[in-house]
């Protein structure tokens, strides 16, 4: 099959035994093409003139321009989903394996994850735009979990050589492929990511980059920096748990309660003793503003309503919003890893509204941090990472009010 690209037009091959029919004949070239379609598009056209899948009774294997794959009916001719899927994702895998290492070429040995993260990640990509339903291995945050709360004595970082990992495959293929996905749909947003992404395949195509280079490029392409990130993904075996520790509900209403009425009128009971409060400014200074240099006059004020019918037609008015509830929300960081935080509000009506607050919510490595969210409607129930994109390891903190 000759696949159309911008600046090429490769041709997608398949060899296979009768044996691997129907699937070979069925799927296997119209995946390649898929492959160097959607790999190119993350990256740069696919310059090689030809890609080929050949059928293998077991596991796959990447060579340049050829893999070997698995996939084929049991003896009696029947084709179970394992199978079909296996075998649609390992050809996506093999083959896009002439992007990374074979052309963005990264030492393998070294850092196994420069190949097989970055193109684990890809992978992801490609099965997705095949089927959204795709049932993939690498990728998905949600079905990382397990791994990232696993037993800190037998997990390694990313950043660590290729023959001291204990568990390879969720080490060097998942990891990094759900990490790139967190930085893609959490942290910088699929538009910035896909630009950084793409630069750093195209500044680095058949040349010899290191795990510097890619971090360096696509902080470099972003303008984000993206330090705690690496820090915390890459360099530790740091997890994501981020709990609701506590929700203060607070309303408005034009029914003062006896204590504000007593607060009230203690504060104009005091106001009325002082008489006038005088202003200390500095006339000193360049932004002297002599109309302030005046004594605080009680009486110069007019209550909101007024302003309100002075300054804004009906229509605006109409058009403000008046919140009448107050959610005082405060989060706890109880994993080492740091992470925005993703919240869903769910109202009395059953409408939901999320928000997300940027990593740097934590800049100081602090362990909790308090956001309020004002609404016109009732909150009846507040989520953290509603989604599962963030690998998050107890999601049973993560709701208020508990389930």
């Amino acid at each position: 099959m000759a696949v159309k690209l911008e600046t090429a037009t490769p041709m997608a091959i398949s060899v296979y035994p009768k044996e691997s029919n129907p699937l070979w004949g069925e799927y296997s070239t119209k995946l390649v093409a898929h492959t160097l379609k959607t790999y190119s598009k993350f990256t740069f056209d696919y310059p090689y003139p030809k890609a080929v899948s050949v059928s293998a009774e077991d596991q796959g294997m990447e060579y340049p321009m050829i893999c070997w794959n698995y996939g084929r009916p049991d003896e009696n001719g029947y084709v179970s989903d394992r199978t079909k899927y296996g075998m649609m994702g390992v050809i996506i895998h093999e083959v896009g394996h002439n992007f990374f290492p074979m052309i963005v070429n990264s030492d393998e040995r070294q850092w196994t994850w420069m190949d097989e993260g970055l193109n684990s990640f890809l992978q992801y990509q490609t099965e997705k735009a095949w089927d959204k339903n795709f049932p993939s291995r690498f990728g998905e945050p949600s079905k990382f979990v397990n791994y990232m709360k696993g037993n800190p004595q037998f997990l390694e970082p990313i950043m660590s050589n290729s023959e001291v990992i204990q568990g390879f495959s969720n080490n060097a293929y998942g990891k990094p492929a759900v990490g790139l996905n967190i930085l893609r749909n959490v942290v910088m947003g699929p538009e910035l990511f896909d630009f950084s992404f793409k630069t750093y395949a195209n500044r680095w195509k058949f040349k010899h980059p290191t795990p510097e280079d890619f971090f360096r490029t696509m902080e470099d392409a972003s303008a984000v920096d993206l330090d705690w990130f690496w820090r915390g993904w890459f360099y530790s075996t740091d997890y994501v748990d981020i709990s609701i520790k506590q929700v203060k509900q607070y309303f408005a209403t034009e029914k003062p309660t006896e204590k504000l009425k007593n607060q009230v009128q203690k504060a104009n009971q005091n106001i009325s003793n002082l008489g006038s409060i005088v202003c200390f400014i500095d006339p000193s200074q360049p932004d002297f503003d002599k109309a302030l240099a005046k004594a605080f006059d009680k009486t110069n004020f007019e209550s909101l309503q007024t302003y309100l019918t002075k300054n804004f037609t009906p229509e605006e008015q109409a058009k403000l919003k008046a919140p009448k509830y107050f959610y005082e929300v405060e989060f706890e960081r109880l994993g080492g890893m740091l992470m925005p935080i993703v919240v869903e509000l769910t109202f009395d009506d059953g409408t939901k509204e999320t928000q997300i607050f940027p990593a740097q919510i934590w800049r100081k490595r602090n362990q909790t941090a308090t956001r309020t969210f004002a609404a016109e409607k009732p909150v009846v129930q507040i989520t953290i990472d509603p989604e599962l994109k963030t690998t998050d390891i107890d999601t049973q903190n993560n709701v208020w009010k508990k389930e």
